[in-house]
């Protein structure tokens, strides 16, 4: 195989790879346990929690504890979106991969 023939290969791998990763970043997954229901988006970015209500909690104080929640989490996982970087920087930036 010839040189411009592997390079357009990787060049359409990495095409559809960014679009796979698109496609994931736009899609809602979520997760329930008996009480809390959450969700999030394929940036790991925390969309909403919802905690049962039939909870001893008042209305105000129960949308308070799902923001902190929220925000807790995001913050979580900017740490760990960070850190990966950092590490795997060293084996160069390749778009798409993490």
């Amino acid at each position: 195989m010839n040189m411009q023939a592997m390079l357009k290969q990787a060049q359409n791998m990495q095409r559809d790879m960014m679009k796979i990763k698109e496609e994931i970043d736009n899609t809602e997954f979520t997760g329930e346990s008996s009480l809390v229901k959450v969700t999030v988006n394929g940036k790991k970015e925390v969309l909403s929690v919802e905690i049962d209500s039939s909870t001893d909690l008042e209305k105000d104080e129960l949308e308070m504890l799902q923001d902190m929640i929220m925000v807790a989490v995001n913050e979580a996982n900017k740490k760990v979106d960070a850190e990966t970087e950092k590490k795997m920087a060293k084996f160069g930036n390749i778009p798409g991969l993490f």
